[in-house]
């Protein structure tokens, strides 16, 4: 047997079934509900996330524990089929589905010396490569047992799990604190949008500049010219009636000389993208709903188009801003801006806001990922199956704090400065977060080729501990044989 890996001296290479009794689960008929209550807890593969197991989201019955296999507590349970290496240690009796392998250790192998090995890479590793060449990895139980295990002497085994959970207890108190980050940042971007579009940001900026053009004279330049471009009176009542539309919003809690004004009032269209299917290949990106993401476009997994008729009737501008119009009902209404990139279309379930020169798109953009925006959103749209949708008149609807142009680019560019702190946090917090899952592996990588604890020459070598594993289990096996011969001559 070749050996993964140079051990100090004292400790042996072996194998799994060596040292352990090895189980695969079963699963109680489903058919029949009596199979299931409050007995025991029954383990599948997703409650397995290398922790310690006391429950689980189903329950056998007493009924159904006599059709199953029960776990004493400390043994050690990894997934075998699919994803292959995830790994649990039950401290109450259990019982677990086929999916799942279980090694019971002998008295002689500390259990959580198990455990931790199986969370090791060089483990997760020698179980891939005994998993069978199917579309769905699986290691049964025989491969399972042949896998091969680093021993210790048993003295340096409770050495090793003493100082690795000491140590990888302070690196998940690391984990806990960095898991805050993340809600942190989000709350802070939010705290800067509410900023931004209350006025507040620009407070100081605006008693430097008191001669901004009012949000109701912008308005009343945009009515007046789409109503002169309006070539038939079908066309000027519908912008009528546009525009005879009364914001429920209050706009008295804005600063002076901003309102609260309809998208539609400030767009000449929204736009529907493509119905037609795209390609792997072709002369220019389609943008698709996966390509919006936190307010930019994200151009990975990008589908094509050479359809000439397409690109010329769905060709993006710079600077212009798509909407997110069907999606599941969290997703549903989030933005991006297109800044011109590369030459791309748009697919049909965006929406392209075609606004006025008076509407910043950087702007525009912004104010369609803060919290009012959102609760808008949540507000108009339809549900159907796993999916919901908020059409362009809906969209149009939105009532966006509308300032002088002089100020909307103001904010955008303080809102960019502050976005841009956020995101250097943010890749900090990235790279600490990749150094503290690198720190875990490493830790476990060295207590598992002895680098982790010091070897002591006066304990006992792993060979002789292994000798005496063998020699207990022929003498159990040798019991077992001598009870079914008795109950044979019963």
């Amino acid at each position: 047997m070749e050996e993964p890996y140079e051990l100090p001296e004292g400790w042996v290479w072996t194998t799994l079934g060596n040292i352990a009794d090895v189980v695969t689960g079963n699963t109680p008929p489903k058919k029949d509900q009596e199979n299931y209550g409050n007995y025991i807890p029954f383990v599948k593969p997703p409650e397995l996330n290398d922790s310690v197991i006391t429950k689980a989201a189903d329950n056998l019955s007493e009924k159904g524990a006599k059709l199953a296999r029960i776990l004493p507590p400390d043994s050690i349970l990894v997934s075998c089929i699919g994803i292959l290496g995830k790994t649990g240690i039950n401290k109450v009796p259990i019982a677990f589905n086929q999916q799942i392998n279980a090694a019971i250790f002998s008295k002689n192998v500390h259990p959580k010396h198990g455990f931790y090995y199986f969370q090791t890479s060089e483990a997760k590793e020698l179980l891939n490569k005994k998993s069978s060449s199917t579309t769905i990895p699986i290691v049964n139980k025989s491969r399972f047992k042949t896998l091969q295990f680093p021993l210790p002497p048993l003295n340096e085994q409770h050495r090793i799990v003493t100082k690795l959970e000491a140590l990888l207890s302070q690196v998940n108190v690391s984990k806990e604190h960095l898991a805050k980050v993340p809600t942190l940042i989000k709350q802070f971007r939010q705290s800067v949008l509410a900023a931004a579009y209350s006025g507040e940001l620009t407070k100081d900026w605006r008693k430097e500049h008191p001669d901004l053009e009012p949000a109701r004279e912008l308005l009343e330049y945009i009515f007046r010219r789409r109503l002169d471009e309006a070539d038939m009176p079908a066309k000027k009542q519908k912008i009528q009636d546009i525009y005879s539309y009364r914001e429920e919003q209050d706009s008295v809690l804005l600063p002076p000389g901003w309102e609260y004004i309809t998208l539609d009032k400030l767009c000449k269209s929204f736009q529907y993208g493509t119905s037609k299917k795209s390609m792997p290949e072709g002369k220019i990106s389609v943008l698709r709903m996966g390509n919006l993401q936190n307010g930019e476009i994200d151009w990975n997994d990008l589908v094509y188009t050479s359809n000439e008729e397409e690109i010329e009737k769905y060709s993006l501008e710079p600077g212009t801003v798509l909407f997110n119009r069907t999606n599941s009902p969290e997703l549903v209404g989030k933005t991006a801006i297109y800044r011109g990139e590369c030459p791309a279309i748009f697919a049909g379930y965006l929406i392209m806001i075609n606004n006025y020169q008076e509407l910043d798109s950087e702007y525009l953009n912004y104010s369609l990922n803060t919290a009012q925006a959102k609760e808008h959103c949540l507000r108009v749209k339809t549900d159907g199956v796993s999916q919901s949708n908020i059409n362009a008149q809906k969209l149009g609807k939105f009532e966006i704090p509308f300032c002088s142009l002089e100020e909307q680019q103001e904010i955008v560019r303080c809102v960019d400065t502050l976005f841009k702190v956020v995101k250097s946090i943010e890749d900090c917090y990235n790279k600490a977060n990749a150094q503290v899952d690198n720190l875990t592996q490493s830790l476990l990588a060295k207590a598992f080729r002895g680098e982790l604890v010091p070897q002591d020459p006066n304990d006992e070598p792993a060979s002789v501990l292994l000798e005496r594993i063998e020699k207990e289990r022929a003498e159990r096996e040798k019991e077992k044989k001598h009870k079914k011969e008795n109950r044979k001559c019963c």
